[in-house]
């Protein structure tokens, strides 16, 4: 089942003529590691990891599932994670919900659990704050990608990951309660899609 319309005409804007050298050598990790699960046939589990498991480990999460999709690369398991648990931040839902995605959210809590959905007939992705090690998430055989410096540097060690992938991103967060933010949440959503496809379109099944 293909993906959403609006999702689907935002990811034909995406171009990875943006993304420069010294950004691909920075994600070509990742690349080399999907497509060495890929080859062997095996899941590919990947964990976004950001200090509060608010932003951008969400956003890459969701964008690294759908784009998985787009491509149609089998067995592609997406989650993420923090340092600490706090919430996923309203705008990121918002952000989300206004490229196209069906968002839901399935428990009115402090920390809320939204389903976000990119295709009619595919499995939602389940986004809440977590800690990088909750039960929700993989405890073997994943990637672990860091999205935040400071989750990065204050995380030295993953148990469990069979790869650690240092790709950060800029925090959208300082733009909140300004007449930026929607702006500026778009802007980081796109930048992290568009690096994602660069990514995935490297694959071969």
């Amino acid at each position: 089942m293909s993906l959403f319309k609006s999702i689907k005409e935002t990811i034909a804007t995406l171009n990875v003529q943006n993304i420069d050298a010294a950004r691909k050598e920075i994600l070509q990790p990742l690349a080399t590691y999907i497509q060495e699960k890929a080859h062997a046939n095996q899941e590919i589990r990947l964990n976004f990891i950001c200090t509060h498991n608010s932003r951008r480990s969400h956003l890459s999460q969701v964008w690294a599932q759908t784009l998985a999709h787009h491509f149609n690369i089998k067995n592609v398991f997406c989650y993420s994670g923090g340092t600490e648990a706090t919430a996923l931040f309203p705008m990121v839902a918002e952000t989300l919900k206004n490229t196209g995605f069906e968002i839901e959210k399935i428990a009115e809590t402090s920390n809320p659990i939204y389903s976000m959905k990119y295709a009619k007939n595919e499995h939602p992705t389940i986004c809440f704050s977590k800690k990088l090690d909750a039960n929700f998430n993989p405890k073997s055989e994943f990637a672990a990608i860091m999205t935040c410096s400071s989750a990065d540097n204050g995380c030295p060690f993953i148990s469990g990951a069979e790869k650690r992938i240092p790709i950060t991103f800029e925090d959208p967060k300082a733009f909140d309660n300004t007449p930026q933010q929607a702006e500026k949440y778009n802007e980081r959503s796109l930048q992290i899609a568009t690096e994602l496809f660069y990514v995935f379109s490297q694959i071969q099944s």
